[in-house]
């Protein structure tokens, strides 16, 4: 029967342990959730992003785009800006002259800038490689206004809510709502793609989104990844920018024109022509990402690179499988969250030892970040920072809760050394040291006959033997059971007034002689409020009355009434004994026990114990008043 029990027995045991710790474990799980859930960890997750984006490795530059970029230099050599139409018309055919896929131009010309645009505007009409921009959120921007819709794209980026670019549109409808266009982006790798035998199409997972070959571009959703509730254009995706110091090859305009860019740059490149000198301000905020301008600041890209980027990756994508940057679907995000959280709780239920559960967690930090750093390399964000805080929190929690635990159960463990100390010496004071007391008492008074010293010594030596038993057992079972001898022990889990009252018995019918001289015993043994008592106080209140009351039998010479007064009174619970006895005659050798002895400081320390009071004190003409008294709502339970 009890091997049927075990199981259950450990399942209970086991549910309590991580009752205590789950709970509150789940409940910080919860909390993260929430925060998440509401778009408070957005900032710092976008933050941890750009970080694990920017420590990738690096990666080659692109061979299929050239950026020219036209510096401060460029445009103090030219004299004015914006760069006239005619400087632009001469870069352009330089550079078709090298038989280029695709020439960007992300510059605005709705208006002309003179001299020479009529040459520029022969260049958009007759080149049908040739792209020019447009802009279609807030202030629209129109093309140039001899370019085909086909060879237009517009340029606009979103950026989120702290100014940093980390996503790039595909398609918008125009400011009017009446057309929908296609970005720059979009637009070159089109073409890039098409020569290629690789052309647009819808989606196989999303519909709505694009796809180039193998290559479907992942559209951004307002809660993608860390992002809650973000206003989007009507197709987006994440931009996976390029890593390294150098990702694209850049050259200047007064390099192109002066004939110092190599053929084998240009053919069959894409080339975007922009502006990237610092003081027209054609910039984004993008942490993620290295500019290849020197005079452009760390964590910024001239607006140029940041469509090189967005047309990088979806040619990479579509010809070598290049990843893009997607999330997991909500369960699988929330669920990783819960997964990490749940580990920092099993950190302090396995583990146990704090220095073990801290090396758990730096452990399992590496881990974490380490899977998630992985993850974003194979072109998957995941969320880490919900799943750190959680596990954290969770390990760092438990870790300071078992340092606490730990010296508390070094506490415990001195506690339960002391009791055992205490409750052993307590028994022999009350039973073997009182017999050898009155021994030696009637044996320096020459009341102790040499035949009766073996009987005595046996009964001794059972006393002793009844004091192992007895504490052996109360200390390694919770029986709840206190022994007065080898054939009696009392249950403490009944009515305690009736065990006070079995100490009483057995200690009035123990061999004292104070106790033959008794004519009047007064006994009072009503209900005690026994609310807030552990075994171990029950214990220590019956040794203080058998304690008590063998004090009355050695030294209350010529004691002749006891009363002995056990109930509650004006809501206290009351444990009085009082004798009438003169005392042990001064020219005794055994004098009786002072104030500040063993018997006292057991008193005390059970008064301690339950918040209570002892005293101790004479009668006048003679006898002595021995009382505990304690409030039961004022119990102090062991620390």
């Amino acid at each position: 029967m009890n091997k049927r029990q075990t199981p259950w027995a450990a399942l209970r045991r086991e549910w309590r342990i991580w009752k205590a710790g789950a709970l509150p474990g789940l409940a910080v799980i919860g909390l993260v959730a929430l925060l998440r859930l509401t778009g408070s960890l957005q900032v710092l997750e976008l933050l941890t992003l750009d970080l694990l984006l920017l420590l990738r490795p690096a990666e080659p530059t692109d061979p299929h785009l050239l950026i020219v970029g036209i510096d401060e230099d460029d445009i103090e050599a030219v004299g004015q800006y914006p760069i006239p139409d005619g400087q632009l018309a001469a870069l352009i055919q330089t550079l078709q002259q090298s038989r280029p896929t695709a020439i960007a131009l992300d510059l605005y010309r709705d208006l002309p800038q003179e001299p020479g645009s009529a040459d520029l505007q022969a260049l958009f009409r007759s080149q049908t490689n040739l792209y020019g921009i447009e802009k279609v959120i807030g202030r629209a921007i129109a093309p140039p206004p001899d370019l085909p819709d086909e060879r237009v794209g517009f340029a606009d980026l979103p950026t989120d809510l702290d100014g940093k670019l980390r996503r790039s549109a595909l398609g918008s409808y125009n400011a009017e709502k009446t057309e929908f266009r296609f970005s720059l982006a979009q637009r070159l790798a089109e073409r890039f793609l098409s020569e290629r035998g690789i052309s647009l199409a819808g989606g196989i997972r999303d519909p709505y989104a694009m796809r180039f070959g193998p290559a479907e571009l992942p559209r951004t959703q307002p809660n993608t990844g860390s992002y809650h509730q973000i206003p989007l254009m009507e197709v987006e995706t994440l931009l996976f920018f390029r890593s390294g110091s150098r990702p694209f090859d850049l050259v200047t305009l007064r390099e192109v024109l002066a004939g110092q860019v190599s053929a084998d740059k240009v053919r069959d490149r894409i080339i975007l022509i922009g502006v990237v000198a610092p003081s027209v301000k054609d910039t984004f905020n993008a942490m993620a990402a290295v500019t290849g301008v020197p005079e452009i600041p760390a964590g910024t890209i001239a607006g140029v690179e940041a469509h090189a980027h967005a047309t990088s990756q979806i040619i990479q994508a579509a010809l070598y499988g290049r990843p893009l940057l997607r999330d997991w679907a909500d369960p699988w995000e929330y669920g990783w969250l819960i997964l990490w959280g749940i580990l920092g709780i099993g950190l302090g239920r396995f583990l146990v030892s704090p220095l073990r559960i801290l090396a758990g967690l730096g452990l399992g930090l590496i881990i974490l970040l380490g899977l998630c750093f992985a993850l974003l390399l194979a072109g998957w964000w995941v969320p880490l920072v919900p799943a750190l805080l959680a596990f954290f929190l969770n390990g760092v929690g438990l870790t300071a809760a078992l340092f606490y635990r730990h010296q508390q159960d070094l506490k415990l463990q001195l506690r339960d050394r002391q009791y055992v100390i205490d409750h052993t010496f307590n028994a022999i004071h009350s039973g073997p040291l009182q017999t050898l007391s009155r021994l030696l008492s009637k044996t320096r008074s020459g009341h102790l006959p040499e035949r009766q010293w073996e009987t005595e010594l046996e009964h001794l030596n059972r006393e002793l033997r009844v004091v192992y038993d007895s504490v052996r057992k109360e200390i390694l079972t919770e029986d709840g059971s206190l022994y007065l001898s080898e054939d009696q022990a009392l249950d403490l889990n009944g009515p305690f007034e009736e065990a006070l009252y079995e100490v009483y018995d057995h200690t009035l019918r123990r061999d004292f002689d104070c106790f033959k001289t008794l004519k009047l015993r007064l006994t009072t043994f009503d209900p005690l409020e026994t609310a807030g008592l552990t075994l171990e106080h029950k214990r220590e209140l019956c040794r203080f009355l058998e304690e008590t009351l063998c004090n009355v039998g050695k030294y209350a010479v010529g004691v002749t009434q006891l009363n002995v007064v056990c109930k509650q009174e004006n809501g206290q619970n009351l444990i009085r004994v009082i004798d009438n006895g003169k005392g042990i005659d001064p020219e005794q050798s055994i004098k009786p026990p002072a104030l500040g002895g063993r018997g006292t400081q057991i008193a005390e320390s059970i008064a301690n114990q339950l918040g209570g009071k002892f005293r101790r004190e004479p009668i006048t003409p003679h006898g002595t008043l021995c009382e505990l008294m304690w409030n039961p709502s004022k119990i102090r339970f062991w620390t």
